[in-house]
């Protein structure tokens, strides 16, 4: 999300930050400042909202100074302000980081015990705050960062000066990406490629644990336990737009192989698995709210809808309120009744959507309390609600949702627990069977994305069709609709959803031998009901394409093709199920040559009605 860049050189680094952190945009942010060493004393400069805010206060009162660091933020400790911008400084110390200090409420405590003070609300301030102190106490730069760093539990990426050791930056990585690089007597860190490539090509990934001292003229490299290594530069021979694609041929297949760290993200600092219990980042409604609950409504449009559809199933089956799902674009035409005891819900990855943003400020004049659950800090869905739950996905460039959707079901499954909890309808023994199970999936969905050349074969297959048809049941038909969605958006083959015990309402005229079906059965209650399904596919001389749990050979011998997910709870198989539709579209897509990023007629926001 947050941005990163730094220099150390002979050149005036203000424009090459600058420069560097424009190249980060993409990512996303909602603040930027730079920290730059004068020659005398390090100067800092921050601004809310976007960079240009930054060059003009920069360009109004230039920094002149050959070391420096720079960052945009993205709001997730503090709001979005000039204050809580990046970088932060204490005791001639200043950094920015990217991640989260997860226990820096214990590490706050014990520095304010110590007679510290604290001006902004966010957790990388403690960082400045240890670091400072440590070398307060006689350590140098370098060996206070790796001190500092082994209190601090969570994710970071570091980078640090010192105005006692202007002449070098100090670099540190976990769980958050951050590379350096060697240019002619200069040398860079930033969290991402983009940022360094119009200056050098030679670069070092640093690894978690790893630290790095960076000086005009060189590089040394530090493990966990503080020894000393060497590692090559890696030579990047991709473009500038490549490099953002990391290499991947489309943004769409970087942003579904980004799905099992974006998660990890989602779910980072929210869950407690001591208590069972789930923290909204000061999003919780407040208690008179909850007590007088007597209804959620989720709305939201297109991709935010399928989520909104299996939130429903959730939060009725573990906090067993009621729940309506609403289609953004016709709920306000409808009169509906929505007021006080109704918690509002609207679905946006963007937070701009026109006809969702209609509907929340609709809701919010008849007096629902609005709890949004959106993706872009600041946009204008989360600046008009009660409170927001982030999903934290990073920016997502293809116009096709793919992380933001499964970052949606995971915050549908932690605002169910959080209901549950305080609904009295799951006690702490359950609801942290339930948070177990959830944290799990990061790491089955990177099992999945590497049968992302099996999947492959499969499209093959299927190419030259010109309609497909999606069955689920229960949590896994609002996944039937979003995988034809996937399908019909990027390949412009026409596909359709549905309730697979809709099937012989009307559809299965449709089904002959040119008719590749989509069955999504796993194992779960519905099981059997959704294999007669499969089997009626079967009969009519239907292409069966299964989704199905992994060693089920009854499936393997009904099916023409089959993609596995690992056995899961019936609650969390969507998380699962809509990866081999992911990667089934986007394959399918890409042999027919279509434009997968930006698939004709559609746009990423949709801003008007």
């Amino acid at each position: 999300m947050c941005g990163i860049m730094a220099y150390v050189g002979e050149q005036e680094c203000a424009e090459i930050l600058l420069e560097g952190l424009q190249k980060l945009e993409y990512r996303g942010y909602d603040s930027a400042g730079v920290a730059i060493w004068d020659g005398q004393r390090i100067e800092l400069r921050r601004c809310e909202g976007k960079l240009v805010n930054l060059r003009r206060s920069v360009a109004a009162e230039p920094i002149l100074g050959s070391l420096g660091i720079g960052h945009t933020r993205w709001a997730t400790h503090g709001r979005p302000s000039e204050q809580n911008a990046h970088p932060h400084t204490w005791g001639g110390i200043s950094l920015v980081h990217n991640g989260i200090i997860e226990n820096y409420v214990a590490l706050k405590q014990e520095l304010s015990a110590r007679g510290h003070d604290f001006s902004s609300e966010t957790d990388t301030e403690i960082a400045a705050h240890l670091i400072g102190a440590s070398v307060q106490s006689g350590h140098d730069l370098h060996t206070a960062v790796r001190l500092a760093t082994k209190r601090m539990e969570g994710s970071y990426a570091l980078v640090v000066i010192s105005e006692d050791e202007p002449d070098r930056i100090v670099a540190a990585r976990q769980q958050s990406p951050l590379v350096v690089a060697i240019g002619n007597g200069e040398t860079f860190a930033a969290s991402d490629i983009p940022a360094i490539l119009a200056h050098t090509r030679d670069v070092i990934f640093l690894e978690d644990g790893e630290t790095a001292v960076l000086t005009a003229q060189s590089v040394q490299l530090f493990d966990a336990d503080g020894l000393a290594f060497e590692r090559p530069t890696k030579h990047v021979l991709w473009d500038p737009i490549s490099a953002e694609k990391q290499g991947f041929k489309h943004f769409m297949l970087k942003e579904i192989f980004e799905q099992p760290d974006k998660l990890v993200d989602t779910l980072r600092g929210r869950i407690s698995l001591d208590r069972g219990d789930i923290a909204l980042d000061g999003a919780e409604p407040p208690k008179a709210i909850l007590d007088a609950l007597k209804r959620v409504v989720l709305v939201a449009c297109g991709t935010s809808y399928h989520a909104a559809l299996v939130g429903k199933t959730l939060i009725e089956q573990l906090a067993r309120i009621p729940v309506e799902v609403d289609l953004a674009s016709e709920f306000r035409y409808r009169d509906p009744l929505i007021g006080a005891g109704d918690l509002f819900v609207p679905i946006s990855q963007s937070g701009e959507t026109a006809d969702t943003l209609a509907a929340l400020k609709m809701a919010h004049s008849r007096g629902a309390h609005v709890l949004a659950v959106c993706n872009v800090v600041d946009s204008s869905i989360p600046r008009i609600s009660d409170g927001t739950l982030y999903t934290h996905a990073g920016p997502e460039i293809g116009v096709a949702s793919t992380k933001a959707f499964t970052t949606q079901l995971a915050s549908m499954m932690l605002l169910a627990v959080y209901l549950g909890r305080r609904k009295g309808t799951l006690d702490p023994a359950r609801a942290r069977m339930l948070l177990e199970d959830l944290r799990t999936i990061p790491t089955q969905i990177e099992k999945l994305l590497e049968a992302s050349d099996a999947v492959r074969e499969i499209a093959k297959h299927f190419i030259h069709a010109r309609s497909f048809l999606y069955l689920g049941r229960g949590v896994n038909y609002p996944i039937a609709l979003e995988g034809a969605l996937k399908l019909k958006e990027i390949s412009y083959i026409h596909a359709e959803g549905y309730a697979a015990g809709e099937m012989k309402h009307g559809p299965i005229a449709l089904i002959d031998e040119n008719m590749p079906v989509v069955v999504i059965a796993p194992k779960s209650e519905t099981y059997e009901k959704v294999f007669s399904n499969l089997e009626e596919v079967r009969a009519r001389g239907g292409k069966v394409l299964a989704v199905a749990t992994e060693g089920d050979l009854k499936i393997a011998r009904f099916a023409d093709h089959v993609m596995t997910i690992p056995a899961a709870p019936d609650y969390l198989q969507p998380l699962l199920t809509i990866i081999p539709l992911q990667l089934l579209a986007y394959h399918i897509a890409d042999m027919k040559g279509t434009d997968i990023d930006q698939p004709r007629n559609l746009a990423k926001s949709v801003t008007v009605e």
